[in-house]
């Protein structure tokens, strides 16, 4: 196939293919980088023996999503042992994650398996058939569907995932509390924000909590604890500290720390990329 009419008809299916690299994703960039792999896949191959160019590169990219997927899940302990902070996003591509994937959503795809989020982002967002989505994932279709089902029920169940707008706060939050921001830790909390540290523990007052929180949080990541948005702080792949955040119109009112090994033990903490 020509060059040019392969370059024209890769431009017109990019904007599909973005969709489905940023929802398997949820990073613009690495989004923006598996489309370019599948691009150079389909020039390396010259297109000639493709007969459906869109479900083909449909199937590269779901391919090249799940390599990068399971690439992160593998080295993410690692990363959490090693106590890096995160690199932050940036505003405009948190704005743009929320306008075309929505947060919400986000949260809760990051709970799935590799797999899963591949089969569900594929067939309930982009129609693509079971029969095509087997081959990515090595399963059958019957196996495939189960994958996309078990994925639906669990992005139909998790009962308080957050806002796009509560996830951005705890984000924020972090990222304001890692580099000792304490003018950004008070635009976030409310006033009379309370933490509690324990049952007997606590501490009211924006001005004291923003100062306790300034240039800690090292280890702490966004977190789903028994299904609800919080934060979790990771050390050596075990979860030392869970809080549960209580957010009310975009200010952190309360902050309620978990550090009793036996209360952790018995939460449900997974633990989301930020």
């Amino acid at each position: 196939m020509d060059n040019v009419v392969l370059a024209d008809q890769f431009e017109a299916n990019r904007p599909r293919l973005r969709s489905v690299a940023l929802r398997m994703l949820g990073n613009t960039a690495e989004a923006d980088d598996a489309v370019q792999e599948a691009w150079l896949r389909l020039s390396r191959s010259g297109g000639d023996e493709v007969a459906n160019l869109s479900a083909w590169l449909t199937t590269v990219v779901g391919r090249v999503c799940l390599d990068m997927l399971r690439s992160r899940t593998a080295r993410r302990e690692d990363e959490y042992a090693a106590e890096q902070p995160a690199a932050a996003a940036s505003p405009e591509e948190q704005a743009m994650l929320a306008d075309s994937v929505g947060l919400a959503l986000l949260v809760v795809l990051d709970t799935l398996t590799p797999a899963e989020r591949l089969a569900f982002v594929l067939h309930d967002m982009f129609a693509v058939s079971f029969e095509e989505i087997a081959p990515i994932v090595g399963r059958s279709p019957d196996a495939a569907r189960q994958l996309a089902s078990r994925a639906r029920r669990r992005v139909r169940t998790t009962p308080n995932a957050g806002t796009p707008a509560d996830r951005r706060v705890v984000d924020a939050f972090l990222d304001a509390s890692r580099g000792g921001d304490l003018g950004m830790l008070l635009a976030l909390l409310d006033p009379d924000v309370e933490m509690r540290i324990g049952p007997v523990s606590q501490q009211r007052g924006a001005d004291g909590v923003a100062r306790f929180f300034a240039g800690r949080a090292q280890a702490a990541r966004p977190a789903l604890l028994d299904g609800a948005l919080g934060i979790a702080v990771v050390l050596e792949g075990a979860v030392k500290v869970a809080l549960r955040v209580t957010i009310v119109d975009g200010l952190i009112t309360v902050l309620d720390a978990i550090t009793d090994p036996t209360q952790l033990a018995a939460l449900n903490v997974e633990v989301l990329q930020d």
